[in-house]
């Protein structure tokens, strides 16, 4: 009986310190995962920022050249003049 009672507390000890060591091991991983995310969120913000002024950009020059597209149909503009205002708008 007194070898059943030392086995069994061995076990309890041994299952008790895995336990243990094993939520620890648990908990500092999840740490730097949270860490690693908090460091890639502003990157995030920033390429999607970056990202929308450029689509706002890109909107911005096929609207002017559609309007001076319009100019060159009425007759406002020489075909030069027009590929002069393209080449500005496309270069900027």
């Amino acid at each position: 009986m007194p070898g059943l009672l030392r086995g069994v507390a061995r076990v309890a000890v041994v299952s008790g310190t895995a336990t243990a060591v094993s939520n620890r091991v648990s908990r500092r991983q999840a740490g730097r995962w949270a860490e690693q995310d908090q460091q890639q969120q502003p990157r995030a913000a920033a390429e999607a920022a970056e990202s929308a002024a450029q689509g706002d950009d890109l909107q911005d020059r096929l609207s002017q050249l559609k309007d001076l597209a319009q100019l060159k149909e009425q007759g406002v503009l020489t075909d030069a003049e027009f590929e002069e205002q393209k080449q500005l708008i496309l270069g900027s």
